[in-house]
């Protein structure tokens, strides 16, 4: 158990910060808020505003869940949410790779959020010192299942793109 504790403890402490980071650019980064908004707009996700908070929110909330080993797998569900929306709103139609602006980012950190939640946060882990220990096939089907339900319910009321003429016609 020492070696899946210290690969959970890897996988939290490379995923965690990153997501926290990808959150805190969305408030504090050189768009900062406005910045966020506007492109989520652009995204066609409406009310923009609302979007531009709550993906920042999340992110960081998630991060942090993810980084100290605490409530999983529902930080890994947020995580996997984020991805599911990001993949589908801004990197749908450019292919794989993330440097064509692809949907490689999103896929692997889903997928790492996914596995994390099937290895559990381990025992260096706030859930670890309070001996609470998820792991298996259940927290990473919940973690999955969640967050892909709640990007389609997200999506689904509130992700309204710009419609592209019709090229056909002319």
């Amino acid at each position: 158990m020492k070696g899946q504790d210290a690969a959970a403890l890897a996988l939290r402490a490379t995923l965690g910060p990153m997501l926290f980071a990808h959150g805190w650019n969305k408030v504090a980064g050189p768009g900062g808020l406005k910045g966020t908004t506007g492109w989520f707009e652009a995204l066609g996700l409406r009310p923009a505003a609302v979007h531009a908070r709550m993906a920042a929110g999340t992110e960081i909330a998630a991060g942090v869940g993810i980084a100290l080993g605490v409530a999983g797998p529902l930080p890994a569900a947020a995580a996997v949410g984020l991805m599911a929306v990001a993949a589908r709103t801004d990197h749908r139609g450019k292919g794989f790779f993330v440097f064509k602006g692809g949907w490689e980012y999103a896929g692997v950190v889903g997928g790492a959020a996914v596995a994390l939640a099937a290895l559990g946060n381990g025992r260096y882990s706030v859930d670890g010192l309070f001996g609470h220990r998820r792991s298996g096939a259940g927290p990473a089907v919940f973690a999955a299942g969640l967050g892909a339900v709640s990007a389609a319910a997200l999506l689904a009321a509130c992700y309204r793109p710009e419609e592209k003429p019709d090229e056909t016609d002319k």
